[in-house]
């Protein structure tokens, strides 16, 4: 089994805002398309500095991380992101990784998406059991 991508498309969430608010235009709403790790061992959105800045995300805290290792790291946060695969959006804050780190999608934006992971296809998809939209459980 190997690793698992995903085109996600990230965009920032303030500018959405400000677009729906009419204080910008559509066209100016920060985005872009990025292939991401699944990382269902992660459970955050972790995105590079390079997407940070490209999307001029604003820094929100600090906070620690503990690592694959068992070290632990601080992390700024920035946000918030929305998220994008297919018919699928959430919207999230993000932890940020030096330089051009390889961004992670976590568990938790996983979920709120309602999308599968396919390990023997080696994909992401669309939940089959909900393809129009998303469903979460509340239990």
């Amino acid at each position: 089994m190997g690793l698992i991508y995903a085109e996600i498309e990230l965009v920032n969430a303030g500018d959405v805002e400000l677009a729906r608010r009419h204080f910008i235009g559509e066209e100016e709403v920060k985005h872009m398309t990025v292939k991401m790790l699944v990382d269902t061992g992660a459970y955050n959105l972790c995105i590079n500095e390079n997407i940070q800045e490209q999307l001029e995300l604003p820094f929100i805290e600090k906070r620690k991380a503990q690592m694959a290792d068992g070290s632990i790291q601080e992390f700024d946060i920035v946000g918030p992101v929305v998220v994008k695969f297919k018919n699928r959006r959430t919207v999230c804050n993000a932890m940020l990784l030096q330089g051009d780190t390889e961004p992670l999608l976590g568990s938790i934006p996983l979920e709120d998406m309602d999308v599968v992971i396919l390990p023997l296809r080696e994909e992401m998809v669309v939940n089959p059991d909900h393809p129009y939209y998303a469903q979460m459980k509340l239990k």
